[in-house]
């Protein structure tokens, strides 16, 4: 994998040092890997763009657009008794350009500037923000609850919810999935994939979002090599795991070709 010094902790720099939600996420995953790509500039290896995940959520968001246009609720959200309606804010575009800005908040205790782009954000009678995320899948049985949610789902909800609370806003503990679980068993194809939408509560809790950011400082100016994280399935870090056993491989080839 190649070296980037892009998005690698400078530790003599006064410039706040930015991280994404992912990094964030990824330092809780696995401190390792984290060290890794924003101390040493190694990243994972990337994966495949999800380019039918993309185009539902490019769609998705047009189609809530023409309500936060019109000011009008959205059938899904009458559909689930859900009192809100998209939010009109002409920040919408801005929060949503995760690559540019997104929603930002700068902590200063750590000179890190937290940032992560939105997909939708939808407000109650309250003038409370409702956080909404659009996922994309196809599974024989979607997701109908928030026990069906990934931890790592949980987390960039959470995460998108502290930095709006750190911008002033006024937040709603209950944020949404927007969940399109594409449909296998038609007929036929005709030329379109029809999906199966669920509207998924998840109230969780930011109080673990401004200690994980103390701690995420803490690993860039240590020069100790953090512990291997947990992968999603409860057993080691594959990418840690697949690190070490080829690097001994090669330490072990290294050697062997030396005598």
């Amino acid at each position: 994998m190649a070296k980037s010094t892009r998005g690698v902790f400078d530790p003599t720099s006064p410039e706040p040092f930015k991280v994404s939600r992912s990094k964030i996420d990824l330092f809780v995953e696995c401190p390792r890997c984290a060290y890794l790509d924003m101390r040493l500039g190694v990243k994972r290896p990337s994966m495949p763009a999800f380019t039918l995940n993309n185009a539902v959520d490019e769609l998705l968001k047009r189609e809530f657009d023409i309500h936060r246009e019109n000011k009008t609720t959205h059938p899904l959200l009458k559909k689930y008794g859900l009192d809100a309606v998209p939010l009109s804010d002409e920040r919408m575009d801005e929060w949503r350009d995760a690559l540019r800005r997104g929603i930002s908040y700068l902590h200063e205790p750590t000179n890190i500037l937290v940032r992560g782009g939105i997909d939708d954000v939808w407000v109650n009678p309250a003038g409370e923000f409702i956080i909404v995320d659009y996922k994309a899948t196809s599974k024989k049985i979607g997701p109908s609850s928030e026990e069906d949610l990934y931890d790592a789902y949980k987390r960039q909800m959470e995460i998108y919810q502290w930095l709006f609370r750190r911008n002033g806003f006024a937040v709603s503990p209950t944020g949404y999935f927007v969940y399109e679980n594409g449909k296998s068993d038609a007929k036929a194809f005709d030329g379109k994939l029809e999906f199966d939408v669920e509207l998924i509560p998840y109230t969780g809790s930011d109080t673990w979002v401004e200690p994980a950011i103390y701690d995420l400082k803490e690993m860039l100016i240590s020069d100790e090599i953090p512990a291997i994280g947990t992968a999603f399935g409860g057993g080691p870090c594959d990418y840690c795991t697949y690190r070490e056993s080829a690097g001994k491989k090669f330490l072990e080839l290294h050697k062997k070709n030396k005598k």
